[in-house]
């Protein structure tokens, strides 16, 4: 079954998104024309990034440490990984 997926853009200096797209070219389109400097992030539709993460090994955290850290919602509302695929832009264009 594929997922399906969505790109999500993020400025570092804003703790919204500007912009969410099915299609990574559209996505990267509307940052050259704006001139936009932050993340174009893939993310699965319907999971958290956490269990994104777990299902596919990317959580980077020691099992007995992760058990303690999931009872709190902050760390499962916040969580971000590294391993999803991800590119950083700068003026528009892609570092």
């Amino acid at each position: 079954m594929e997922i399906k997926v969505v790109w999500v853009f993020n400025t570092s200096n804003s703790s919204f998104s500007g912009g969410i797209f099915e299609d990574f070219e559209v996505a990267e389109a509307w940052i050259k024309k704006n001139k936009l400097t932050g993340t174009l992030t893939k993310y699965p539709l319907n999971k958290g990034t956490l269990e994104w993460a777990i299902e596919n090994d990317c959580v980077g955290i020691k099992p007995e440490k992760l058990k303690e850290k999931m009872k709190s919602p902050e760390f499962i509302g916040g969580f971000t990984s590294a391993s999803m695929e991800h590119y950083h832009y700068e003026a528009g264009y892609r570092d």
